[in-house]
């Protein structure tokens, strides 16, 4: 069981949830959020590409 992705996810989401929790608190509430959007792309990127991982492998196990 791969567990890799499960780590990055978590390593975004600590550093982005850090990064927001400092520019808030310094004054800087459109950064944070634009931080926080840019995790978000970052995730969404990487949870694509796997599941185009799977997509290529049911297609080569039923042979389309």
């Amino acid at each position: 069981m791969e567990v890799d992705l499960i780590f990055k996810i978590a390593a975004v989401g600590i550093l982005v949830a850090v990064l927001n929790l400092l520019l808030i608190r310094s004054g800087r509430e459109e950064q944070a959020l634009m931080t926080t959007i840019a995790g978000l792309v970052v995730v969404l990127i990487v949870i694509v590409r796997e599941i185009s991982g799977l997509f290529d492998l049911i297609k080569s196990l039923f042979g389309l």
